[in-house]
């Protein structure tokens, strides 16, 4: 899958990220750091919020080493950097302890000791961008750690339909409730249920290449595979041929599709498709990201589909390889 780098967490929650990211300068927690190779300088204590690092605080370096104190309403995800425009800082989880860290931010690494709320991410950074990595197991042996909730939201939650994420959701304690990463998931929630299976899909209208609009609703009557892809994405680009595969099998069993692409300029969105063989309708606003039909499908990853019968209704989504075939076989046979 290809996760953009403007993903993930949903606008709606930026208002909690905000507040649980204030930093008050008393009791709560004290970071005692030293970094490598780095005897003066700034280093900034970041933290996620609204899909990217912002700047909490900073400290002065002196003779390789720094100290923060303040307070967090509740743990989460923090970063370190000696750069303050870095969006990729050394990542941790922050709570209210007493922490010794060790930067070495050539290697990308961090040491921590007394920070027992950064064990489970500690354990499970590295392996989430792992393929197959089971987060449904990750929940389940650890349903009251603010660290699952911002793994599954920030990694999984984005790429499932409304069933997936409620199932993981169902597991979360009681606990997390009011926290801002379940907050988030139930924002999300909140926005997929209108995109269930068994719902209609909401329909659009945007141009094809040569300007003339086509909407959703005009293709009522056939099963329509819509699919959100862009020219850049290399696994977009990956996935096409399992895409040209199925509509050579089943176009003639009153199936098609619709591409709906986040390029922002024309002519790699139209050389793709040639490129690619992607002989069915296309469709854009060129706005990239920003187009409103991202937003309308809440697509936050790519590639990304909905199929959608004769009616307009959504039968399935998320469909890639042999489930896709499989899909069209079970409703096209």
């Amino acid at each position: 899958m290809f996760l953009h780098v403007k993903n993930l967490m949903l606008a709606g929650a930026v208002a909690l990220a905000a507040v649980a990211c204030t930093q008050e300068k008393k009791t709560g927690y004290t970071i005692q750091g030293e970094v490598k190779d780095v005897t003066t300088g700034t280093v900034y204590l970041k933290c996620y919020q609204d899909g990217a690092f912002v700047d909490v605080d900073s400290a002065a370096v002196e003779n390789g080493k720094f100290m923060f104190e303040g307070t967090v309403t509740e743990p989460m995800a923090y970063g370190l950097t000696t750069v303050k425009e870095n969006r990729r800082p050394l990542v941790f989880f922050l709570g209210n302890e007493q922490i010794q860290a060790k930067m070495d931010e050539m290697n990308k690494k961090l040491d921590l000791t007394g920070a027992s709320v950064n064990e489970v991410y500690a354990q499970n950074e590295k392996l989430v961008g792992e393929e197959g990595y089971d987060i449904d197991s990750l929940v389940t042996a650890h349903p009251a750690s603010p660290v699952s909730a911002y793994l599954f939201m920030r990694n999984f939650a984005t790429r499932m339909d409304y069933d997936g994420v409620k199932a993981i959701r169902d597991k979360f304690d009681a606990s997390l409730d009011t926290t801002v990463y379940v907050k988030q998931i139930d924002d999300l929630l909140g926005r997929l249920v209108n995109l269930r299976v068994g719902a209609t899909a909401p329909d659009f209208t945007l141009n094809d290449p040569d300007g003339k609009p086509v909407s959703l609703s005009s293709l009522r009557g056939k099963y329509v595979l819509v699919d959100f892809w862009a020219s850049w994405c290399p696994d977009c680009r990956k996935e096409n041929p399992n895409i040209v595969a199925a509509y050579k099998k089943y176009k003639d069993k009153n199936f098609t599709v619709l591409g709906v692409s986040f390029d922002r300029k024309k002519e790699p969105w139209v050389a793709a498709i040639e490129k690619d063989g992607l002989t069915w309708t296309h469709v854009s606003d060129l706005q990239g990201w920003n187009t409103p039909v991202a937003d309308l499908y809440v697509i936050k990853w790519i590639p990304k589909n909905y199929l959608i019968n004769p009616e307009g209704v959504i039968l399935a989504s998320g469909l890639e390889g042999e489930a896709l075939d499989a899909k069209l076989a079970e409703v096209l046979k």
